[in-house]
């Protein structure tokens, strides 16, 4: 998706979202914008607005007011929903939620059939992702046959698949051991570097937020803090001196 020149790819603008027929305020007034290539940690404590900001940007639900622009397109009046998410946004969840009976292989293809793309282009462009993540030599295995840290990697394979634009992370670690958690963060720096994507990442975790460029604060569904004017680059190296704890 191209973004017109100087425009940021991502805009929120006063978005409010109620749920329990209007008693949960989930959000109030949430606006800020992100460019390509931005990693972004979405923080504050359960039932802040995260995953629900997330949601409304990945066109899983829709915004009781306000607006939110990919791209200078305005998701409301996106007609297809699903074959914009397929072409434009990747998604990492806490869970992988891979499907059991697919090699990990055929799950990171499983995305590039919404494209079209044939057979050929989509096993190089899956062998090539699970390389990256480390688990070439686990292409043909099924979820339940690796560990929870290699399923968590394949779906960050899965969720680049497409070359996204914008990479949409629930709680990407909230499963994971500090080292496979570090190792995910990692992966999701690396592709907003490598394709110029704009990664967004829910976390309550401040170790996580910390390793992101730039950190907006949520709290009662009200953004609190941007450190935009501190934007900073992505760290050079590892991320092993932001995660302290060790897996024994």
């Amino acid at each position: 998706m191209n973004e017109a020149t100087g425009s940021p790819l991502l805009r929120v603008e006063g978005v409010s979202r109620r749920f329990a027929d209007g008693d949960v305020q989930a959000l109030d007034g949430v606006s800020f914008s992100a460019s390509a290539g931005e990693t972004l940690a979405l923080t504050g404590p359960s039932g802040c607005g995260k995953s629900t900001l997330l949601s409304l940007i990945g066109l899983l639900d829709q915004p009781d007011r306000g607006r939110i622009l990919i791209g200078g397109q305005d998701l409301a009046r996106v007609r297809q929903a699903s074959a914009f998410r397929a072409r434009h946004l990747g998604f990492v969840f806490q869970y992988h939620h891979m499907v059991p009976t697919m090699t990990l292989q055929e799950n990171v293809e499983a995305p590039m059939l919404a494209l079209g793309l044939p057979r050929a282009a989509r096993r190089d462009r899956a062998a090539e992702l699970l390389q990256a993540v480390g688990l070439a030599p686990r292409a043909g295995f099924l979820p339940r046959h690796v560990s929870g840290g290699e399923r968590q990697r394949a779906a960050v394979a899965r969720a680049l698949a497409n070359r996204p634009a914008i990479v949409l992370a629930d709680e990407p670690t909230g499963s994971l051991d500090s080292r496979n958690g570090q190792r995910v963060v990692e992966l999701l720096i690396t592709q907003a570097r490598a394709e110029g994507a704009l990664v967004l990442v829910a976390s309550h975790n401040p170790e996580v937020a910390a390793a992101l460029q730039r950190r907006i604060a949520l709290r009662d569904g009200v953004c609190v803090a941007d450190d935009r004017e501190r934007l900073r680059p992505a760290p050079p190296q590892g991320l092993a001196s932001v995660f302290s704890s060790t897996v024994r």
